[in-house]
């Protein structure tokens, strides 16, 4: 299981507060409060289940369009963290277009929704 390091946390995060991303998404009390109520683990398992199924494919469906902008924690703090379509994954984490993500690639995004999210819960 990969895991982005603090320094490479603060660079992307440096990179996305540049791009404008970082702080115009927020979690509402609706979000923040299922967070809680499922707990990290059970989070964990949907990011990753949204990231191998929209994002980690050559070709996703709808690429550009597959993840919405509310509805899910994860859906919101993967517009924050710039891996809410192949373009800004590419863009953001260097991962190039039309090729699957490997396993360590998808490990990172998820840990990084994962950061963005603990840090924005009040």
């Amino acid at each position: 299981m990969a895991n982005i390091s603090d320094k490479d946390w603060n660079a992307l995060k440096k990179k996305l507060a540049d791009d404008g991303r970082l702080n115009k998404f927020i979690l509402g009390e609706p979000e923040q409060e299922y967070v809680t109520s499922r707990g990290i683990d059970i989070l964990r398992l949907h990011a990753a289940d949204f990231v191998n199924k929209r994002l980690a494919p050559a070709n996703p469906k709808n690429d550009g369009r597959q993840t919405p902008t509310k509805g899910h924690p994860v859906f919101i703090a993967q517009h924050a963290c710039g891996c809410n379509d192949r373009t800004a994954v590419e863009e953001f984490f260097g991962y190039e277009m039309g090729r699957e993500l490997t396993e360590d690639e998808v490990d990172i995004i998820v840990d990084v929704i994962l950061k963005w999210i603990d840090e924005h819960l009040d």
